[in-house]
């Protein structure tokens, strides 16, 4: 993989990045599950012009507890950019005054298997409890969870009242195939229309040399484009958290766009689907 992207579509979106620090300015919480590297919001708008994106949409990591100061002031000062924050149900946040701040969506964290819920995420309940407010104040939920556990909470999904994005394709199985239970219910609920999910392959294949990504994620990524291209939008994951090397974001969305299959979908994903959820 090269690396480079051309810096002709200033239209598109990264819907999926965090920033961290300067921790002088911006502490971690002192409950916290991770201790990253500082990553700052002048070398994300660094790598947003190598890819030749003009739009970014930040995710509150977790670290931050309910100090949303980071996010907020880069969302200030970056109005064409949009953020997620996280809270939980008795977290003392206005609601509805995030939309006029850029601020789209609540994210929620529900996992199976051996990775717990990181301290200070927000869990599937807290969703429930505060669906109805979310809609109210025009904001979407966005959920962190994984194949193990998906089909056992899509009528759960079903019900509410918000749209739901679901983070990194639920966590799919890269050996065992798109008609595995978790990822098939994940194709249901997007072909149904009551998920959107963020294309950000690369954590799901961390398992295989990266010379098999390209062939080992593209039946994945095509079985979502088929269900449903309108409710897909691509993300980063920029800084790539606990991930040793980091991948190159560059190739990554060489990667998209390989399996995207053309230029009205990449355009699709990368620009009209983010604009009509985040705009």
């Amino acid at each position: 993989m090269s690396g480079s992207v051309s810096t002709s579509s200033s239209g598109h979106w990264d819907c999926h990045a965090h920033v961290f620090g300067p921790y002088a300015d911006y502490p971690l919480a002192a409950e916290r599950t991770y201790t990253p590297d500082e990553a700052l919001e002048a070398q994300y708008t660094a790598l947003l012009e190598r890819l030749g994106m003009s739009h970014a949409v930040l995710v509150h990591p977790s670290a931050y507890g309910t100090d949303y100061r980071l996010v907020l002031d880069t969302l200030a000062a970056r109005p064409q950019w949009r953020g997620v924050l996280v809270a939980q149900a008795n977290t003392a946040l206005d609601l509805k005054s995030l939309r006029s701040k850029g601020v789209r969506a609540l994210r929620y964290s529900h996992r199976g298997g051996a990775a717990a819920n990181f301290a200070g995420s927000a869990s599937l309940d807290d969703l429930v409890a505060m669906a109805p407010a979310l809609a109210d104040a025009g904001l979407h939920a966005e959920l962190w969870t994984d194949r193990q556990v998906l089909p056992g909470i899509a009528d759960t999904l079903r019900a509410l009242p918000v749209p739901v994005v679901v983070d990194h394709m639920a966590g799919f199985d890269a050996n065992a195939g798109v008609d595995e239970p978790g990822f098939a219910t994940l194709v249901q609920l997007l072909g149904e229309g009551r998920v959107w999910v963020k294309l950000c392959a690369y954590r799901n294949l961390l398992s295989l040399p990266t010379a098999q990504w390209e062939a080992a994620g593209r039946v994945f990524h095509e079985a979502l484009i088929q269900a449903n291209a309108d409710q897909l939008v691509w993300g980063s994951d920029r800084p790539y958290l606990n991930v040793k090397p980091a991948p190159d974001a560059a190739d990554l969305l060489a990667l998209f766009k390989n399996w995207a299959g053309g230029a009205a979908t990449i355009d699709r994903i990368l620009q009209a689907n983010p604009a009509r959820l985040y705009g």
